[in-house]
């Protein structure tokens, strides 16, 4: 570790660092050592596995992993040192990344499956820009899943009600809250944006400033951690599910995405005068093309099916259109320097690193086979087909047999993948839910 970093943690009189590792889930995995010792030694092994398990905590049937199950050599990234803020200790974090004892990186580790896409792209001289945009609910403590969720009570000792879109006194109800977010992430510097109230009860979207696509994914990982850190200190939940009730609007994390010329600085989707080109049009056909191919990577879970669903502010299809709420990739009015495309089918629950790989890599596609996309839909797209997979089972078939993004993405990486994801829904499948005790035990 350099000098610089042993510096700041003597001058800010850090006593430990929690040293963190993002799964392909998305959760933080690692461990917590005394500052002494991790300056003394700051290098972390770990063994793969813990990268792969699923959300439950179990693993594939099928991993793909060296019998041996060797350790991985894990370094810290300095330039992602930042404080625990809600830590009662002084704690520092940071992320590390994987390799293996030849030092080649690890191919499962989802930061450097986002670094693999992103070496493609600067191959060609590009480099993406990216904005996310996350929405989440708040709601009331729910130590007992049995139960089904409730707003919280705000500052006025009232829980919300009805739909409050915008609504600036349904965001002041929980101002003591979102100072401490805000609080939370100064001391972090992740660079969040505009704050509004969703259009479901409690549902809050906080938007992050445009800019690298690895330093993103870092921010929106930490993000989470900190909103639920922040909410729990205040006597609530923060939830990141894709559909946490079944009569409110799901979650999204909204990705606007250009691609820069690195050596002139022009964004590569406008022409000279101003029009797009083909590479604009090229990037929405490769999103269009392998965006279904790949669903298992924007809706990782069986809940993230739920959220696509017509006139609920969520995609059902893959067709686009100049500031359409109702397409899955959406044009916003901008002036040419800043022309992107907003995917809005990702749902909050995907992986930032992994699910930003995804949509860049379709991208990518788009533009290096010169894919056509579509005519531009100007009317409601909720009148057209359902394009995307029907159910995870499906979505995991058709990922895997997607060569193409498997070639981005990387082989053995999106086949460790499918085999957790595989692994999740088998566990799902075994439990039996509220509907089918309520409507067939009786009743069949």
């Amino acid at each position: 570790m350099n000098q610089e970093v042993n510096d700041w943690l003597r001058e800010q009189r850090i006593t430990e660092v929690e040293c963190i590792l993002p799964d392909m889930t998305g959760l933080a995995r690692g461990k917590i050592v005394p500052k002494d010792k991790f300056v003394q030694d700051p290098e972390m092994r770990l063994p793969e596995a813990v990268l792969i398990q699923t959300v439950a905590g179990d693993y594939p049937d099928d991993s793909h992993l060296d019998l041996t199950d060797p350790d991985m050599v894990l370094y810290p990234d300095p330039s992602t040192l930042r404080f625990v803020p809600w830590a009662s200790d002084p704690t520092a974090q940071l992320i590390y990344d994987c390799y293996r004892s030849d030092g080649t990186p690890v191919d499962t580790a989802p930061r450097n499956v986002l670094r693999r896409v992103l070496s493609l792209y600067d191959e060609r001289g590009w480099l993406p820009v990216v904005a996310p945009e996350m929405e989440f609910y708040l709601i009331s403590p729910n130590p007992d899943p049995d139960v089904p969720l409730a707003p919280p009570v705000g500052r006025t000792g009232r829980a919300e009600f009805g739909r409050r879109s915008y609504s600036i006194d349904a965001v002041n109800e929980f101002d003591p809250l979102f100072e401490d977010i805000y609080d939370y992430c100064h001391a972090q510097n992740l660079e969040v944006d505009t704050l509004v109230h969703e259009v479901g009860t409690a549902q809050m979207e906080i938007n992050f400033l445009h800019g690298n696509a690895i330093e993103l994914a870092d921010q929106v990982f930490l993000f989470k951690r900190t909103v639920r850190e922040a909410a729990f200190r205040h006597n609530m939940y923060a939830t990141f599910m894709a559909k946490p009730m079944e009569s409110e609007p799901g979650s999204a994390m909204h990705i606007h995405q250009s691609v820069v010329d690195k050596r002139t600085g022009n964004n590569v989707f406008s022409l000279e005068d101003g029009a797009p080109s083909e590479h604009f049009f090229h990037f929405i056909g490769g999103l269009q093309r392998y965006l279904p191919q790949s669903m298992p990577l924007f809706a990782p879970y069986v809940n993230s099916f739920r959220r696509l669903s017509r006139y609920t502010a969520a995609p059902t299809n893959v067709e686009w259109g100049y500031d359409n709420r109702t397409v899955g990739f959406r044009v916003p009015h901008s002036p040419p320097q800043a022309r992107r495309i907003e995917n809005r089918v990702a749902g909050v629950d995907a992986n930032p690193y992994i699910v930003l790989a995804a949509t860049l890599a379709c991208g990518y596609l788009g533009m290096v086979n010169r894919i056509p996309c579509t005519e531009p839909r100007q009317t409601d797209a909720y009148e057209l087909p359902y394009q995307f997979p029907h159910s995870t089972e499906e979505a995991l078939l058709k990922l895997g047999e997607c060569t193409e993004i498997a070639d981005i993405l990387g082989p053995r990486f999106v086949k460790m993948y499918v085999a957790m994801k595989e692994k999740e829904f088998s566990e799902y499948f075994r439990v039996i839910s509220p509907w089918e005790r309520k409507f067939l035990l009786l009743h069949v």
